[in-house]
């Protein structure tokens, strides 16, 4: 029987209350009895991992960490060696994923694999941090959508519309932008609104609000368009791995002849930083974990899913960087064009415009299909707290005829046009960074704990050379977080903020919420009983 609260609090078993887990079998009982629609086979799987890992890192992170530019050092084209190194740190985690992913088949990932080794304040918290990785790492890729798909228009400036390929900054930008590039050029006229500038990303606002549209519909369908921007963006990748490497017949690359300075300009400090940029190119496989319900069989498809999308995305990386850095000499200073788009300056420098063109293309495609897994990993993780009384029970509400969580979906994508609106891009994007270590960090340290708690639960996935494998996982993902906070910069003293901002709704929430759901199933048991003890 439920253990009765007189009231919510604080003094009260406190300790056993914020530690108390919840038990797997609990968990996989109450998807199978209110659950999500199984759609996802291992295609799907492997379709979405693809399409969450190849976008922006690809398309515009490579430039920055192969150059470097004035905030770190860039790899040259020991880049690809970079990549091998974060695909490393990654396959760790991703291993952890897959066992838990397999044991507990049910949404949340992260979350969920929490709740059930380290108790209820340690997954609300994950949750919380997954938040800060999925819904603003969502936001800020709408709006690299955006501003990829103002550099495409710009393609067609002879033939369209001024007001559309040159709109006003302050419709395609947010505040924060409007407000450096209003500082460089006086001359633009800005709106403002009690002082304050009224800027409206319009074609981020749309993106966002079409990629809700079809998560309403179903992931099945999210599943086929996913699968279209992926065929799109990697037939347009292979052109420009092709088109490059035949450029080297006439112009020799610039890695050769091979050394020390011209493979790795800046030495080992240029590859770990380098890999420390790359390594969030590939965040999006873990995404996967948190779509656990919604496969038709996790127990083998998931593992081929997170693992098989690793490996693909890898292949290409590192082709990509080969004759990236082959066409470009990256051991001195490179121009702002490549390291905002360095496939479509590659092709521009070889007089391949309409090869940039389809770059252009594929960009946009790589960018959507992001978007798609990631509002999709943020709905389920807050559906699975939902589930368990930290939020609203009305987001737990399934759409009749598409069996999807409709209004938890609609509101993502709702909060996601206020942060569009007002959220400074580049401090939040660098937040995230923290939210995918920490959550790769628990989730390594979960299986080991599993292990050693509940030894005897069916794995249809272990981990290989456990406790190594996960301890290698913690190790990698905890080096690049410190890595990265011994580096200038304010994000490394805004995480603490976030985590302790995330303590206090708990402690005033969430906390509360769940004693007085213990109370009310105690209620409901005890007049159950009585009821049963009068009718005798």
């Amino acid at each position: 029987m439920a253990e009765k609260f007189n009231r919510a609090t604080f003094t009260r078993n406190f300790l056993k209350n914020i530690t108390r887990i919840k038990n797997p079998d609990e968990m996989i009982a109450e998807a199978k009895a209110d659950g999500l629609e199984k759609t996802l086979g291992v295609w799907d799987l492997i379709i979405l991992g693809v399409g969450a890992i190849i976008g922006s890192g690809i398309f515009a992170v490579v430039g920055i960490a192969a150059a470097g530019d004035g905030s770190s050092l860039g790899a040259g084209p020991a880049l690809m060696v970079s990549m091998i190194i974060a695909a490393i740190a990654c396959i760790f985690s991703a291993l952890c994923y897959s066992e838990f992913a397999t044991m507990i088949p049910v949404a949340g990932g992260a979350y969920t694999y929490t709740f059930a080794t380290l108790g209820e304040f340690a997954a609300w918290m994950v949750g919380w941090v997954l938040m800060l990785e999925y819904a603003i790492g969502f936001i800020a890729v709408a709006c690299a959508w955006s501003n990829y798909l103002m550099q495409f228009l710009q393609l067609f400036e002879k033939s369209l519309p001024s007001w559309i390929v040159h709109p006003p900054v302050w419709l395609t930008n947010d505040v924060f932008t409007v407000s450096k590039i209003a500082a460089e050029n006086p001359q633009i006229s800005v709106p403002t609104l009690f002082g304050v500038p009224i800027c409206i990303n319009i074609p981020a606002i749309l993106i966002v609000l079409i990629i809700t549209a079809i998560l309403v519909k179903g992931t099945k369908d999210s599943a086929k368009m996913a699968g279209i921007m992926v065929f799109i963006k990697l037939a347009v990748i292979f052109l420009f791995v092709l088109v490059g490497a035949l450029s080297f017949a006439h112009t020799p690359p610039h890695w050769l002849p091979f050394n020390a300075h011209t493979f790795a300009p800046n030495g080992f400090a240029g590859i770990c930083s380098a890999a420390f940029l790359i390594f969030f190119a590939y965040i999006g496989f873990d995404a996967l974990a948190t779509a656990a319900e919604e496969c038709k069989n996790p127990q083998k498809d998931l593992p081929v899913g997170i693992i098989g999308s690793l490996a693909l995305t890898t292949v290409v990386y590192v082709l990509v960087a080969l004759v990236l850095t082959g066409m470009v000499d990256t051991t001195v200073s490179t121009p702002i064009e490549f390291l905002k788009a360095p496939m479509v300056y590659c092709m521009n420098i070889i007089h391949h415009d309409k090869l940039a063109c389809l770059i252009s293309v594929g960009s946009l495609a790589g960018l959507t299909s992001v978007l798609l897994v990631l509002e999709m990993a943020a709905t389920r993780i807050l559906f699975a707290m939902s589930r368990d009384h930290f939020i609203s029970k009305r987001f737990q509400k399934i759409h009749p005829k598409y069996k999807t969580p409709a209004l938890l979906t609609w509101t993502v994508g709702g909060l996601a046009v206020i942060g569009i609106l007002t959220l400074n891009l580049n401090v939040a994007a660098e937040l995230c960074n923290y939210g995918t270590f920490t959550s790769f960090i628990i989730v390594c340290v979960a299986v080991l704990i599993l292990r050693h708690t509940d030894p005897k639960r069916p794995r249809p996935f272990k981990v290989p050379f456990s406790p190594v494998t996960p301890l290698l996982g913690i190790l990698c993902c905890g080096g690049l977080m410190a890595y990265k906070s011994m580096q200038a910069g304010g994000s490394a003293l805004l995480f603490p903020v976030w985590l302790g901002v995330g303590a206090i709704i708990y402690l005033l929430y969430g906390f509360i919420r769940n004693r007085d759901n213990e109370n009310k199933i105690h209620r409901e048991l005890v007049h159950g009983f009585l009821k049963e003890e009068s009718n005798k």
